[in-house]
Parts: structure tokens; sequence; C-alpha cells
């Protein structure tokens, strides 16, 4: 393998995990929070997508600068995340976070086919793709590599700038450190006068502004077809599990780690690509059965 291709794997594999990466942040968030697995995270990510590729085409009939895409794409994840969260919050995960978590998994599953029935309603079937902020931010050269600007600066820059903001908001803001309160003992924070109804509402529509804005993010470089959110939820759950479920820091290493080895597997073996990410959950687990980063006898966030 020349050396141009390993660079360009390793390139690939930094600008599809800092997308992975976002997508697992929010997973995991509410995990940490509400220790429930949202199997309908991946359609936020799918919402994010679709919204952020109709509001460019939109932009973009009105004669509008492609550089209006820069807010176009963190305004189409506000909208899903604010609204599709809010509104799967309050009518259905509040009547099921003390329920059996095998009835969890059902009535969020359920929720996704529900949100991909909606996408094909609005959407319909054909392909949605606009690159337009993509090619006017242009190209750069790395070690002889030519690659987008877009892919190599500004998707791993949202996501560790967003992971920065993060971790200083659970940790210094007084909001913050309620989610955190609330992570560890819900009926503890209550007790103390936290309102832990408020602050699941906020942690689940964090969680899927967060969803989106992976989607958003990914609008520019990948073609929109149903099905889409199916794809990503599988894999960002593969990132939570291999990061221990809860684990902001662990999600962004093993996202890092499977972005990696999926891009090398696309270039090497391009037969192993779907089973790479699958292929490091299994190891990990086989060994360290609660993740990477997990231990047995706490979740944290």
């Amino acid at each position: 393998m020349p050396q141009e291709l390993y660079i360009l794997a390793i390139l690939d594999g930094l600008s599809y995990a800092a997308v992975l990466f976002l997508v697992a942040l929010g997973m995991t968030l509410v995990f940490g929070v509400m220790n429930i697995i949202n199997m309908a995270h991946g359609s936020f990510y799918a919402l994010g997508g679709y919204m952020a590729a109709s509001l460019g085409l939109l932009a973009t009939s009105m004669g509008a600068s492609p550089a209006w895409s820069l807010l176009i794409l963190p305004l189409a994840a506000i909208i899903i995340g604010t609204v599709f969260g809010t509104l799967m919050e309050t009518t259905l995960m509040q009547r099921i976070y003390t329920k059996d978590p095998i009835l969890q998994l059902l009535v969020t599953f359920s929720a996704f086919m529900i949100f991909e029935d909606l996408q094909r309603l609005v959407w319909g079937t054909q392909p949605y793709f606009v690159s337009d902020i993509v090619n006017y931010l242009g190209t750069a050269e790395v070690l002889g590599i030519t690659y987008t600007r877009y892919q190599l600066f500004l998707l791993p820059g949202v996501a560790l700038t967003v992971f920065v903001a993060l971790r200083s908001f659970l940790k210094y803001s007084s909001v913050g450190r309620q989610i955190v309160a609330v992570s560890h003992h819900r009926e503890v924070s209550t007790a103390l006068g936290i309102n832990v109804k408020r602050v699941s509402l906020l942690t689940f529509v964090v969680g899927s502004i967060l969803g989106a804005l992976a989607g958003a993010l990914a609008s520019p470089t990948v073609s929109w077809v149903p099905g889409i959110g199916g794809e990503m939820i599988v894999l960002s759950f593969a990132v939570v599990a291999t990061a221990g479920l809860g684990q902001i820091e662990g999600a962004l290493v093993a996202a890092v780690l499977i972005g990696l080895a999926r891009s090398f597997a696309v270039y090497l073996l391009p037969e192993s690509e779907v089973l790479m990410p699958f292929l490091i959950m299994v190891l990990v687990l086989l060994f360290r059965p609660q993740g990477l980063f997990s231990v047995a006898t706490a979740r944290r966030v």
C-alpha cells in the first residue's frame, strides 16, 4: 500500500470519526443520565441531514452564498433536535423511564420506525445531496495529498469543540452539575431539590441536537437516502459499547479507533469494511464486558 493511501486512510478515518463521535456522544449522554438506550437516536441523525440538505438546496435556489451553509447546518440541527427531541421525550420517554429495559428498547425502536416512515413521507425516496459548502471552502494539501478543508478542518474541529464545550458545561455550570447528579442517583437528586423532570428533558434534547448536528455536518458529503439512520444507530452503538455506556471521553477514543479501522479496511480489505466496527466491539467486550473506559461498579457522565 503506497504511503499516499495510508495518509488518505488516516484523513478519511478522522473525518468519519468526527461525525460518528457526535452521534455516539448524544446517545451516551442520554444513557449516562437516564440509563436508557434510545434506539431512535439514529433518526435524529437522518432528520438532521435531510433538513440541512433541504435548507441548503433552498438557499441555493434563492441565490444565497454557500457561506450561509455555515449557519444552515447548526440551525437545521437545533430545529430537528429541539422539535423532535422535545416531542419524543414528553410523549414517550417520560412514560418508560421506570419500565423494563426490554420495553424501553421496543418503544424507542417503534419510534425509530415511525421516524423512518416520516422521512419517506416528507422527502420521498430520491437522494438528497448538496455540497456547496465543501466546494466553497476548497481544498488543502497534506503531505502531497489534496483533501477538502471541510473534512480536514471543519468536521474534526466541530467535534472537538463540542466535546470540550460539553465537558466544561457538565463540570462548571450549575445545570451541568445537576445533570451529573441525576446521572448518579435520580431519587437522591429529587430529594436535594433538583427538578429531575426538567433535567431529563434538557438532556434528551441536547442529545437529540448532537445526533442531528452530526447528520447536518455529514449532509454535504453524503447522499441522503431512506435507511441511513438505521446504519448510523448501529455504528454509534458499536462506539458506545466499545467505550463503555455513559463514557464521554471514551466515546471520543472509540470513535477515532473505529473510524480509522473502518477507513483502513476500505483501502486494504474492502470486504471487511462493514465487519470492522463490530469486530472491534466484540473483541473489546470479550475481554472487558463493561467497555474500555468503564468500571463494572459505576456509571458516570
